[in-house]
């Protein structure tokens, strides 16, 4: 009886050392570490007119710069349904687990976060939880959020207050359990969410350290474009390889995607919409380009194209 007893907690321990370490792999793919630009950096900066000076900067009072950054954040994208009032939820997005409707973020009351402080605000998107403390799904890409700075945190604060409340209730997410069960997000938290601003070497040009915290936290393109692991966190040994979207595939625009297309090619695409090939893209980056990357400036698009062009990934 000892023995079995004994066998049975070995198993055990196996398991929990096993279960751990693969806790620790996915980790370990999905942490950001510090971002190289590669050789050819200098190259891809100077077909960059708007960095033609090392720096690039527009003038705006607090709220004016908050309403930049709601766009830049893709907040209408995910938060304004088809007919509905801007910011108010319902959009679906879909994924391998079920799908999640993003909330009202609207400053009604009820339905909306009205009653949220900005302490509030700061731990949702760099935390991941809710002011009772309970944790948000990671369709929520608060993984990406993290690493927004606090000057721009307090004017995207600014910007969603100034939004006209809507009524609009939230819909449940449809996710199967286990997924489902919130009380699992504390520990997919704990392998997955880092805190803290972007790392770059003491050299990197501005246009690429530009373009790398527009891309990876404010504009998080890498949640559609970089493939996930198993339990949904992001591969960031293969960023920007592409992703899935559901039942959608979404494609690479890591430097080999991109070889073929220059700075300038980037850059147009990500203000109308066209492709090289005269093309347009449609679904999904349509809207990114109508309610993001379009209203971005172009100095801003330009920094997009130099860190998806020049990043080194590990």
């Amino acid at each position: 009886m000892r023995r079995t007893i004994g066998l049975v907690l070995v198993l055990l321990f196996a398991v929990a050392v096993a279960g751990g370490w693969w806790l620790f792999d996915q980790g370990a793919a999905a942490a950001r570490g510090p971002l190289h630009p590669g050789p050819e950096i200098a190259e891809l900066v100077a077909a960059a007119p708007g960095w033609a000076d090392g720096v690039s900067a527009v003038e705006a009072t607090p709220r004016e710069r908050g309403a930049y950054l709601l766009a830049a954040g893709g907040c209408a994208s995910c938060h304004t349904a088809d007919g509905g009032d801007a910011l108010a939820g319902g959009v679906a997005l879909d994924s391998p687990f079920g799908t999640f409707y993003a909330p009202n973020i609207t400053p009604d009351a009820e339905h909306g976060i009205g009653g949220w402080t900005f302490a509030d605000f700061e731990r949702a998107m760099r935390r991941g939880r809710a002011p009772d403390g309970t944790a948000y799904f990671p369709a929520f890409p608060y993984t990406a959020y993290a690493a927004i700075t606090d000057a721009d945190l307090a004017d995207l604060w600014l910007a969603v207050r100034a939004a006209d409340p809507s009524p609009t209730p939230n819909r449940p997410h449809e996710v199967p359990p286990p997924f489902g069960w919130r009380a699992l997000l504390p520990v997919w938290q704990a392998v997955f969410l880092e805190e803290g601003t972007l790392a770059f070497p003491a050299d990197v040009p501005a246009a690429f350290a530009r373009g790398a915290y527009l891309t990876e936290a404010l504009a998080h393109c890498g949640e559609c474009h970089t493939p996930r692991g198993p339990l949904g966190g992001l591969d960031r040994t293969r960023a920007f390889a592409g992703g899935r979207l559901g039942d959608r595939t979404m494609p690479a625009v890591d430097a080999e995607a991109l070889a073929d297309w220059s700075v300038g090619d980037i850059a147009f695409m990500l203000s109308i919409g066209m492709l090289p090939d005269g093309d347009f893209v449609g679904g999904d980056m349509a809207k990114v380009v109508e309610n993001t990357t379009g209203p971005m400036t172009a100095a801003d698009r330009e920094a997009i194209a130099v860190y998806l062009k020049g990043l080194v990934t590990r």
